[in-house]
């Protein structure tokens, strides 16, 4: 269990961090470069990190804000703390970020299966959108599109 987690930026010192936790979570993982990449040439990027009191990332979320929209390209939460509220932390702390950022609608794919997320989604307002077929490379699963948009 957790006592205390942090959510900030990510920076380029946290990409060895994160890629534990993306390593763990997703049968394709991200590279350590395509994470390089994203904190320092892509503009629209913005990435959270969530820190336990011991400096260690536990979590991660990240998407791009382009104009008035962001769209979340991944969120992970370590095995060991999953179930203690942080994915759910890292969403809250990406929906603040982008309404600070004047977006009006947040979007992002989730597995069809993975009702986990989808119900954390729909607690945050998200709605049904259309499904992608065969979005997922590892096994063409179907993913769920979901947004929501901010008043």
């Amino acid at each position: 269990m957790i006592d205390t987690v942090f959510y900030r930026k990510m920076t380029v010192a946290d990409v060895d961090g994160v890629l534990k936790v993306e390593e763990e979570a997703f049968s394709l993982p991200w590279t350590r470069d395509a994470f390089v990449q994203e904190m320092t040439t892509n503009l629209h990027a913005y990435y959270i990190v969530a820190e336990n009191d011991q400096g260690q990332i536990v979590g991660f979320c990240g998407m791009w804000m382009i104009i008035d929209e962001s769209h979340i390209t991944n969120v992970a939460v370590a095995e060991q703390v999953k179930g203690q509220g942080i994915g759910e932390g890292l969403m809250r702390e990406a929906i603040r970020v982008a309404r600070e950022h004047e977006v009006v609608l947040m979007s992002l794919e989730v597995r069809v299966s993975n009702t986990i997320a989808q119900n954390l989604y729909r607690k945050l307002d998200f709605k049904n959108g259309g499904i992608r077929k065969g979005y997922y490379t590892d096994n063409q699963e179907n993913a769920l599109v979901m947004w929501v948009e901010f008043k």
